[in-house]
């Protein structure tokens, strides 16, 4: 097994050459930065092991850079676990708290070229799965949706706020199909997945011969949406030159394809999403404030998966009812130690990190039942 690792500090890096120089089913190779990674990957390699914290190029914009090609484990100190939990929504299945063991390190490894080879003989890469509706209830969740309710049957636009992965579509879908819009188009858009250079194009659409390869015209979000909810995820990362259009297209109701001089009347219900501090974006010159009170009317915050206890397994029995379907395994189920390790452990990345743990556990456990040696949770070092 060929495998890259990227590690800046000098020390960390000639300590994990030498220690897994005597495993001789791996074939590594080391690099300073993610910069000198990306010249000289191809595919003979079969894993990533990075650092997050680096300079120049860090660990996330690595991941990002990589586009999902490789397995990748995410090695980081407690300073920067905030930053691993991103990860997890870039498809990272696994991350070490430094310092590590070896061995810990090393079945790590394992359990990544065991999931890789599952995910390749299947084809599937495990993105699909996640919960369509809420599939139980607490305390915290029926506080926040007794708002959504209310907000729901207006025409309001809403700004869902909370951490990353804790489930902000599912409440926009949410609020779409309990509003009066729901018999029209509900279409996402997710801000931080879209080239800036195509951003405009995308949301606005383009008239035939507008730019080089626009071969035949192509309507935007805004009109595809039109008597519907347009849901923009991640809306911190939107360029800042493009939030002036959006900004023009919610005031004045219309918007122009790139290339046309004709403007389209539009009617739709905006919902939009971030799990960023936008008075520190707009502080910054990074957001517009005025942009910012015309999407916040009703400001929603989903709370984390640490205060909705009670929803973990449920949620966790879906995604594993799914996931044997999906990667063609017989029905596993939870043993009750395990149930009690879901619901005990804290979840940093919400939804999205729980997703990825069952993933895992249903292809990596042996027969039909997942116990918590399956989950691997204690070897994140967190509570």
């Amino acid at each position: 097994m060929k495998i890259a690792i990227v590690e800046d500090d000098i020390n960390m890096r000639k300590s994990l050459e030498i220690a897994m120089d005597e495993y001789k089913e791996f074939e590594i190779k080391t690099f300073k930065n993610p910069k000198d990674a990306l010249r000289a990957l191809d595919e003979s390699f079969e894993l990533i092991i990075t650092d997050i914290n680096m300079p120049g190029m860090d660990g996330i914009e690595f991941v990002k850079a990589l586009n999902g090609k490789y397995e990748v484990i995410i090695m980081t100190g407690n300073a920067t676990l905030q930053r691993a939990i991103e990860s997890i929504q870039l498809g990272v299945k696994d991350f070490l708290l430094k310092p590590f063991e070896i061995d810990t390190l090393i079945k790590a490894i394992k359990r990544a070229d065991e999931v890789s080879k599952v995910v390749k003989k299947t084809g599937i890469i495990g993105k699909s799965i996640a919960p369509s509706a809420f599939l139980a209830k607490s305390e915290a969740l029926t506080r926040v949706l007794s708002i959504t309710d209310k907000a729901a049957k207006t025409d309001a636009t809403i700004l869902l706020l909370g951490e990353s992965g804790v489930g902000k579509e599912v409440f926009a879908k949410y609020i779409h199909g309990n509003s009066l819009r729901a018999k029209k188009e509900f279409v996402a858009i997710n801000m931080a997945a879209i080239p800036d250079n195509l951003i405009e194009s995308e949301l606005f659409g383009y008239e035939k011969g507008a730019f080089t390869d626009a071969t035949e015209a192509k309507a935007g979000h805004f009109e595809n949406a039109n008597g519907g909810t347009l849901f923009l995820d991640e809306i911190a990362e939107m360029p800042y030159g493009v939030q002036a259009k959006i900004l023009r297209a919610l005031q004045e109701k219309e918007v122009r394809r790139l290339g046309s001089s004709k403007s389209i009347k539009i009617d739709i219900r905006i919902i939009s999403a971030t799990n960023a501090n936008l008075n520190d974006k707009i502080k910054n010159g990074e957001f517009r404030e005025d942009l910012y009170y015309r999407l916040n009317t009703i400001p929603l915050n989903i709370p984390p998966l640490r205060e909705r206890r009670e929803e973990v397994l449920p949620i966790a029995h879906n995604i594993l009812v799914q996931s044997c379907q999906e990667y063609g395994f017989a029905q596993k189920a939870f043993s009750k130690d395990a149930q009690q390790q879901l619901f005990d452990y804290g979840w940093p990345g919400n939804i999205r990190e729980l997703i990825s743990v069952v993933q895992r556990a249903v292809i990596l456990s042996d027969g039909d039942e997942i116990t918590p040696e399956s989950l691997f949770l204690e070897s994140r070092g967190l509570r």
